[in-house]
């Protein structure tokens, strides 16, 4: 096992003693990562031994980990919530863990279409923020001068709410925005507070921009969660520089902006700059776009965004609008857990990978094999190992033991080992393991997509029509990105066969059918376009069979793959097009 991250290397640039002291501490529990593996069960273990979950599997007090692996289930969402059910309703007693929990952090959704809760604390949210203390001084190591300017950060709060018994639910980003620890950092951003914590989107994304554009000069970097949120940002700004250039050129702000402590703040920051206001008409009239971050905002060094699994698809479009400037993939976190931190940030998008910080949670690993039978009995439990026994090259689904009450639980990703630094590995994040359609957050399986077609197919009965085949394919190259179906359909009568309007209305009823995270990503982020039926010709997916057969499938084990995105297939489906519809409005979605 091998480090690829040293402190005394002469390309690392000079850092401050406190950052220093985080990249000491990183090389520590990473050389040591078994040891503070086993503490941290104990901990675990200890901490929560009298909750009633751990009393239920007669762990009867015991921190070693064979006991642990002999007793504990390994388990999914649907295994504890009937337990997290009782929390939110107001069960105070100790179901799942011994301390008081402070909140629920909200998943993105399973495939019924419910919010995925997990309990919180807030020494878990004081755990998160010492992670990210670790991710700036790994940044400050690999790019010199940070500290002499600034961030244009595109970051957002989420519609909050609570549970039935009063606690708030809400995703772990709300909580570390609105801390005293991101607080104290303010000053590395060009957005006030105002603008990140305000609920309205259009209003939060004026302000960013405007604020950004307003420090220009002391931009180092733009960065968002994801990288669809940047292109998000590229794409505001294409349609509202204009107005942004009048509110620099006059100081005085958009009467679209009406939140009052946006206004009260921007009232202290805008003063008229009519040459800023020139530049960025001048650059921002040109037809191409290309390079425009770079231009506009001329000392950036990189942008921070993840930009793996399925936000790969967004890098060619990111390094169109900056030049191909450096892709920073710091953080592999969710809501039930904070994996790793990427310690070569400025290497390639593509080879990026996350190495596990053994002091968050306790890691197993279940291996993946797509040849595997897809279940085990009660008699042939899985075998996991740990997380310094993984082998590189080989891929796993994480399975986690957290510090709120999560034991042995099934993660649902599917990642491979790039390699260790010191005894902690470093992964690749490959997919999710169930997911079809991925645009932004959201996660659609097979099972989704085929309740979602039904639905659907059911406002085609008055017309006697019915769905022969199907299949899917997740659009990035727009933006916002969007969901193509293709459908063959059978019509028995050509007289009275379905309009237009009817499969828009398929199309709505579809994006009716699908999960929390696709409607809210449609109807709050709008990172998600209308969802798009495009019919093909009768005999298609015949053709798709021919050519399968033709490059080696069975034609005895053939089937039609419900999602896509062989550009040869792509092709094929697209040339026998016959029509395009598109959803006419926005899916129901309530906080």
């Amino acid at each position: 096992m091998t480090s690829d991250f040293a402190l005394s290397s002469p390309l690392v640039p000079r850092v401050s003693e406190k950052d220093a002291k985080a990249l000491q501490y990183i090389e520590e529990i990473t050389r040591n990562a078994a040891t503070f593996q086993e503490t941290v069960l104990a901990e675990i273990l200890s901490r929560n031994a009298n909750s009633e979950y751990l009393q239920r599997y007669k762990l009867g007090g015991a921190t070693d980990r064979e006991t642990f692996k002999l007793k504990l289930p390994v388990i999914t969402y649907e295994d504890i919530k009937p337990d997290i059910q009782r929390m939110a309703d107001g069960d105070r007693s100790a179901v799942l863990l011994a301390s008081p929990i402070s909140e629920f952090l909200k998943s993105s959704g399973t495939s019924s279409g419910e919010q995925k809760l997990f309990p919180s604390t807030q020494e878990e949210l004081d755990r998160r923020h010492f992670q990210i203390s670790l991710l700036r001084a790994v940044m400050n190591s690999c790019v010199p001068d940070l500290d002499k300017g600034k961030g244009l950060y595109f970051l957002f709060v989420r519609p909050e709410t609570r549970t039935p018994g009063g606690l708030l639910v809400r995703p772990a980003s709300n909580g570390m925005y609105k801390s005293d620890h991101f607080k104290t950092r303010l000053h590395d951003y060009t957005s006030p507070i105002e603008a990140i914590l305000c609920a309205d989107s259009f209003q939060s994304m004026y302000t960013h921009m405007l604020c950004g554009l307003l420090e220009r000069e002391q931009v180092l970097r733009l960065g968002a969660l994801f990288a669809s949120g940047l292109l998000r940002a590229m794409r505001f700004l294409q349609i509202h520089w204009q107005a942004l250039a009048n509110d620099i050129e006059t100081g005085t702000l958009n009467q679209k902006i009406t939140d009052p402590s946006i206004r009260d703040c921007m009232a202290r920051i805008l003063k008229p700059r009519p040459e800023l206001a020139e530049l960025i008409r001048m650059e921002c009239s040109e037809e191409n776009w290309e390079g425009i971050i770079a231009r506009i905002w001329p000392n950036t060094k990189y942008l921070d965004a993840v930009a793996t699994g399925s936000m790969a698809q967004y890098i060619h479009l990111l390094d169109y609008y900056s030049g191909s400037l450096p892709i920073a993939s710091m953080v592999y976190s969710s809501s039930e857990c904070f994996f790793g931190l990427n310690l070569n940030p400025m290497c390639k998008t593509s080879e990026a990978s996350y190495t596990i910080m053994p002091n968050m949670a306790y890691f197993e690993f279940l291996l993946h094999d797509p040849g595997s039978p897809a279940s085990t009995s009660d008699f042939q439990p899985p075998k996991l190992v740990d997380l310094v026994d993984v082998e590189v090259g080989k891929e796993y689904e994480p399975i986690i033991t957290n510090y709120t009450g999560v034991y042995r639980y099934k993660v649902g990703d599917i990642l491979r080992v790039a390699g260790f630094h010191n005894a902690s590995p470093h992964f690749h994040f490959v997919r999710r393991k169930d997911a079809l359609l991925s645009i932004d957050y959201d996660k659609t399986d097979e099972a989704d997509l085929q309740k979602a077609v039904e639905n659907a197919s059911r406002l085609l009965r008055e017309f006697d029509t019915r769905i022969l085949e199907y299949t899917s394919y997740a659009e990035k190259k727009t933006n916002p990105g969007h969901y193509v179906i293709y459908w063959e359909i059978l019509v028995k009568d050509p007289a009275n066969s379905p309009t237009d309007n009817v499969l828009k209305q398929c199309c709505l009823a579809m994006e009716e059918s699908l999960d929390s995270a696709y409607r809210e990503a449609r109807v709050v982020d709008k990172t998600i376009g209308p969802l798009e039926i495009r019919l093909v010709k009768t005999g298609t997916f015949e053709e798709l069979m021919d050519y399968a057969i033709s490059r080696g499938a069975s034609i005895n084990q053939y089937k039609v793959a419900r999602c896509v995105g062989s550009t040869s297939i792509l092709k094929l489906l697209d040339s026998r097009v016959i029509s395009k519809h598109f959803s006419p409005s926005l899916p129901h979605w309530t906080i």
